[in-house]
């Protein structure tokens, strides 16, 4: 067995990643730009990010795939960050999968289109107690994904 890592990617990245040895940890971690940085500090923050986590051991990344963006922005922050995860990945020789927003919240909630509440006590009634939706989404991806690999 091998490390595995979710992510739901964006501005505030949610992540769970499960251990060789089962064991489950989960947060958040902020890539917003601060005052005085250039529009790619937060690419490279996150790829120091992904550093930190660590390749070894990792067996595989699955991320949230998102079609449609509410605003422009979003879209292109999101782009910026899938392309340094995948880049970073490849790299790495670290297979990596994106699995559609409506998939994940469909088997977390059994609706898949269920809302922030409903990602975060699905999150909850699994015993898990996540800061965000983002970290509920990324733990939601995780049990999928954990579920087909197994």
């Amino acid at each position: 067995m091998t490390n595995l890592l979710a992510i739901d990617l964006g501005n505030t990245t949610g992540w769970a990643m499960r251990s060789a040895s089962g064991l489950i940890t989960s947060g958040v971690a902020s890539f917003k730009p601060g005052r005085f940085d250039g529009g790619g500090m937060r690419y490279l923050r996150f790829s120091r990010w992904l550093d930190e986590i660590g390749a070894d051991g990792l067996g595989g990344i699955w991320f949230e795939e998102v079609r449609r963006h509410a605003a422009t922005d979003a879209a292109h922050v999101y782009g910026g960050l899938m392309a340094t995860l995948t880049a970073w990945a490849e790299l790495r020789g670290i297979p990596y999968e994106g699995v559609p927003v409506g998939t994940i919240k469909k088997h977390a909630t059994g609706k898949g289109n269920a809302n922030k509440d409903a990602m975060i006590a699905a999150a909850r009634a699994r015993g898990f107690n996540p800061a965000d939706v983002n970290e509920a989404d990324a733990l939601a991806l995780l049990r999928l994904v954990t579920e087909e690999v197994a």
